[in-house]
């Protein structure tokens, strides 16, 4: 797996930092984030078409909107190694 490294939170104190990386070898995007709380996470799920909870193998997790710009590198940097 070839992680890239894309940013983390402009605003982070380094104990707490959301953060963003690609893996164009797998075509995925990586997300840290921080949890939500029990009731934004009934929030999200009763409003999901999936059927049931969020499975443990998965998870939600709220990044700051001063983010974007990096999520959008990592978007790119996926998308780039697609047209390989």
């Amino acid at each position: 797996m070839a992680v890239e490294f894309v940013g983390i939170d402009p605003e982070t104190d380094r104990d707490q930092c959301p953060a963003v990386w690609a893996d164009a070898e797998a075509q995925e995007i990586l997300l840290q984030g921080w949890k939500p709380s029990p009731e934004t996470q009934a929030e999200c799920e009763g409003t999901s078409p999936a059927n049931g909870s969020v499975p443990d193998s998965e998870a939600i997790v709220r990044i700051p909107a001063r983010m974007v710009p990096m999520i959008r590198e990592a978007c790119d940097a996926v998308e780039r190694a697609q047209l390989r």
